[in-house]
C-alpha cells in the first residue's frame, strides 16, 4: 500500500526545478507511506512520478517503486494490492522462463503487462489499485483504477501541466497548480455529503471512475478514457444463478474463503475491524477458520447506548476466539479528531461516521499494519433499511396522481417543524403504539420530497439528499450533479431495491464508504482490504435472485446463512445500529460554541460561497430544537473547516 503522485510538464518549462517539485509533492502524502520513498524523471524532463511506500509484500529494496520494466520500456508507481500475482506469476512462467529480482506483487504486475499489454492485464487483475504507467517508447502515459474504486486516482489538466495523485494534497504543492474552487461541485458536496466522481472540488480536476482507465499522449496532449471493467455492462450480461439456495450458500461461502484467504497475504502484521455486525463477523470468521494462529480484532465503543456495539463484538470474537482489542473512546476523544479531518479528507466530506472509522484505525495501528474489513455487504446483498422503505413508501404514493403527490409535498415541507412536532404530541396519546413516532417532524422531512418525486430515479436521488436545492445556498452555482440520472439506462427500474442497490454500488460506495475507509486508515499509515468487494463476488452478487439476498423486508439473507455455519444467530440477530456519532446532540452542546464562530453571519459573508441567511436559520432552529438539522449543517462546517485548510497550504 503506497501513495503516488506525479505530473507531465508538456514543454518541460521547469528544469532543474522539477526535482524538488516532486519531492514536495510526495512529501504531502507521506502518511500514505512512511516507510521510504521514490521518484522517477524522464530524460526529456516531462514526465514526473512518485512513490511513497508502505512496505507490505517484499519489504526489500527489490520492491521499491518507481520500477522499471526489465525491458526498459516501462516505468510504473502503483498504489494497492493485486491479491491474485502469485497466480500470475506461474501463469508468465508458463510461457517462458521468467528472472524475477525478487517477490512483490509489482514486480508481477510489470511483467504481465509486457506480456499482455495494458488493458488485457487489468482484465486479468483481482485487486485494488490505482496505477500510473509511463511508456518510454510510445511517450504514453497510462492510468488505471480498480473495479469497486477502492483505491482513489484524482487527474487533470490545466494549462500546459497535467497533474495525478491518490490524494488531492500533492497538487497543492506544484506552483503551477490552480486550486480553484468549483462551486457546481461545491453543490453537490452539498447534495450528497461528498463530491461525486467524476467531479473534485477543484476547477479542472476530476476522479477517475472506476473499473477504468485513461490514456494520455505526451504528443499531441490527447486524453482517452475506456472501462476494462464496465458495471452497467457487466450486469446486464450477468446470468441469473440457476442452482438451489443451498447450492448458493455454498457457493458463496467457498468464493468468500478465497476472497479473505488471498487478502491474507502480507509480509507485516495482519488483524481485522470486528463491529459485530454480520459482514464483520463474517470475514473475522473466515479469517480464523484459515488460521492456525488467533486473529488480532479490534473494535472501538462508545459511553452513549445509542451509539454503542462493542459488546456485541466481544462476544462475537469470545465465540471466535480472537485475539481481541476493545477501547471505548469519551465524548472528548471523538472531538479532538474533528479539527484535523480536514487535514486527511482533502476534499470537503461530511459523513460523520468518519470520526469512529478514524478512531478504531487509529487502535488496529498499535498492533497491525494491515486491516481486513467487512464494508460493501450491504450495497451487494441488501443491507440498508431504506433500499425497503422506499419500495413500501413508493407502493404507496405511486397510488396518487402526481399533481396530488407534488403538491402535497410542497405544503409539507413549509410547515414549521416545531409546530408539527406539538400537533403531533396532542394526537399521539389516541394512535396506536407502533405510530407514536419520535422525531415526527424529522420523518416529515424526509416523506416530503420523497411525495414529489416522478420515478424512482428521483426517489433515490431523494432520499440521499441533504439540500434539495443547494443552489439556494451556495453563490453563484447550479444545483450539481444528479447522480441518479447517469444511471437511468441501466436497466433495473422494474425493481427498486435492485436500482437503489446498483446506483449506490456505483455512487454511494466509492464517493462515501471507501472514501471514508481509504482515508481514515491511510491517514495512520493502515492498509485496509475488503474480501467482500472481490470483483467475483460481485459479479455473483448481481446473479443472485432477490429472494436470496432479502426476505420479510431484512436484507443479507444469504450472508447471514453462511455466517451462522461459523457464529450463533442469537449473537447476530438484532437492530442495526450503524457507524456514527451524536453530532445532533453535540452541535447542542459541546460543539455549539465552535459552529456558531463557523458558521457566523460574518464568516460566511466573509468567505463568499454561501449564503448566510437559510444556513443561519437552520442552525438556531437546530439548537432550539425546531428540527433535526445536523446533516445539513455538518456539511456546511466540513467545508468551513476544509476552507481553512486549504488556506494553511
Amino acid at each position: 500500500m503506497c501513495g503516488i503522485t506525479g505530473f507531465i510538464d508538456f514543454k518541460a518549462q521547469l528544469g532543474n526545478g522539477i526535482e524538488s517539485i516532486l519531492k514536495n509533492m510526495t512529501d504531502a502524502i507521506v502518511h500514505r507511506g512512511p516507510d521510504a520513498d521514490g521518484h522517477f524523471i524522464c530524460p526529456q524532463q516531462r514526465v514526473a512520478l512518485g512513490h511513497r511506500r508502505l512496505s507490505i509484500l517484499d519489504l526489500s529494496e527489490a520492491g521499491a517503486q518507481p520500477m522499471i520494466s526489465q525491458s526498459g520500456r516501462y516505468v510504473i508507481v502503483f498504489n494497492g494490492e493485486i491479491y491474485n500475482f502469485k497466480d500470475l506469476k506461474l501463469e508468465l512462467e508458463t510461457i517462458a522462463p521468467m528472472r524475477w529480482r525478487g517477490h512483490s506483487d509489482t514486480e508481477v504486475l510489470l511483467k504481465c503487462i509486457e506480456q499482455y499489454g495494458f488493458e488485457s492485464t487489468l482484465s486479468k487483475l483481482n485487486g485494488m489499485f490505482s496505477i500510473a504507467l509511463y511508456d518510454q517508447k510510445c511517450q504514453d502515459l497510462y492510468f488505471a483504477r480498480d473495479r469497486a474504486g477502492e483505491k482513489p486516482l484524482y487527474y487533470g489538466q490545466q494549462g500546459d501541466f497535467f497533474f495525478f495523485g491518490s490524494e488531492l494534497k500533492p497538487f497543492l504543492h506544484h506552483p503551477n497548480f490552480k486550486k480553484d474552487i468549483d462551486r457546481d461541485s461545491l453543490a453537490s458536496f452539498l447534495r450528497y455529503n461528498y463530491v461525486p466522481t467524476p467531479t473534485s472540488i477543484y476547477k479542472g480536476i476530476s476522479k477517475l471512475s472506476p473499473g477504468s482507465y485513461l490514456k494520455v499522449s505526451l504528443n499531441d496532449q490527447s486524453i482517452d478514457q475506456q472501462f476494462y471493467w464496465n458495471p452497467q455492462e457487466t450486469k446486464k450480461k450477468t446470468s441469473m444463478y440457476s442452482g438451489s439456495e443451498t447450492d448458493a450458500k455454498d457457493d458463496l461461502n467457498k468464493l468468500l474463503l478465497d476472497a479473505v484467504k488471498i487478502r491474507m497475504e502480507s509480509d507485516v502484521p495482519l488483524g481485522a475491524f470486528l463491529s459485530g455486525g454480520v459482514d464483520s463477523s463474517l470475514i473475522v470468521a473466515l479469517m480464523q477458520s484459515q488460521s492456525s494462529k488467533k486473529v488480532k480484532t479490534f473494535t472501538i465503543g462508545f459511553e452513549e447506548d445509542q451509539y454503542n456495539e462493542a459488546s456485541f463484538a466481544q462476544d462475537v470474537a469470545s465465540h471466535l476466539d480472537t485475539d481481541h482489542l476493545e477501547m471505548y473512546v469519551s465524548p472528548k476523544d471523538t472531538l479532538d479528531v474533528i479539527p484535523s479531518l480536514a487535514r486527511y479528507w482533502d476534499e470537503p466530506f461530511a459523513d460523520s461516521s468518519q470520526i469512529p472509522t478514524f478512531l478504531v484505525s487509529k487502535i488496529a495501528k498499535q498492533k497491525v499494519t494491515v486491516c481486513l474489513s467487512g464494508d460493501g455487504g450491504d450495497e451487494l446483498f441488501s443491507g440498508y433499511d431504506r433500499y425497503f422503505w422506499s419500495e413500501n413508501i413508493w407502493a404507496k404514493i405511486n397510488k396518487f396522481p402526481k399533481s396530488f403527490r407534488k403538491v402535497s409535498g410542497s405544503i409539507l415541507q413549509k410547515l414549521d417543524p416545531q409546530t408539527l412536532d406539538y400537533l403531533f404530541s396532542l394526537l399521539s396519546p389516541m394512535l396506536p403504539k407502533k405510530l407514536r413516532f419520535t422525531n415526527f417532524s424529522g420523518k416529515i422531512a424526509k416523506l416530503a420530497p420523497a411525495l414529489s418525486s416522478e420515478s424512482i430515479i428521483m426517489l433515490y436521488h431523494t432520499l440521499l439528499c441533504h439540500w434539495h436545492q443547494p443552489s439556494d445556498v451556495v453563490i453563484g452555482a447550479s444545483n450539481g450533479l444528479n447522480i441518479a440520472e447517469r444511471l437511468h439506462g441501466s436497466g433495473f427500474k422494474e425493481d427498486i431495491i435492485e436500482w437503489n442497490m446498483f446506483c449506490d454500488f456505483n455512487n454511494y460506495l466509492p464517493d462515501d464508504i471507501l472514501t471514508k475507509v481509504d482515508r481514515a486508515s491511510m491517514a495512520v499509515s493502515l492498509e485496509g482490504r475488503i474480501p467482500l468487494l472481490d470483483h467475483r463476488v460481485i459479479e455473483f452478487s448481481w446473479s443472485l435472485p432477490r429472494k436470496f439476498r432479502s426476505v420479510n423486508g431484512q436484507g443479507k439473507k444469504i450472508l447471514r446463512d453462511v455466517l451462522f455455519d461459523y457464529v450463533p444467530q442469537s449473537l447476530i440477530d438484532r437492530p442495526k445500529k450503524g457507524f456514527g456519532v451524536p453530532i445532533d446532540m453535540w452541535l447542542k452542546g459541546p460543539l455549539k460554541g465552535w459552529a456558531c464562530d463557523l458558521l457566523s453571519k460574518d464568516r460566511l459573508s466573509r468567505d463568499g460561497f454561501f449564503k448566510p441567511e437559510p444556513i443561519i436559520k437552520k442552525l438556531n432552529d437546530h439548537i432550539n430544537g425546531n428540527g433535526a438539522w445536523h446533516y445539513h449543517l455538518w456539511d456546511i462546517l466540513m467545508f468551513q473547516m476544509w476552507l481553512d485548510e486549504q488556506k494553511r497550504v
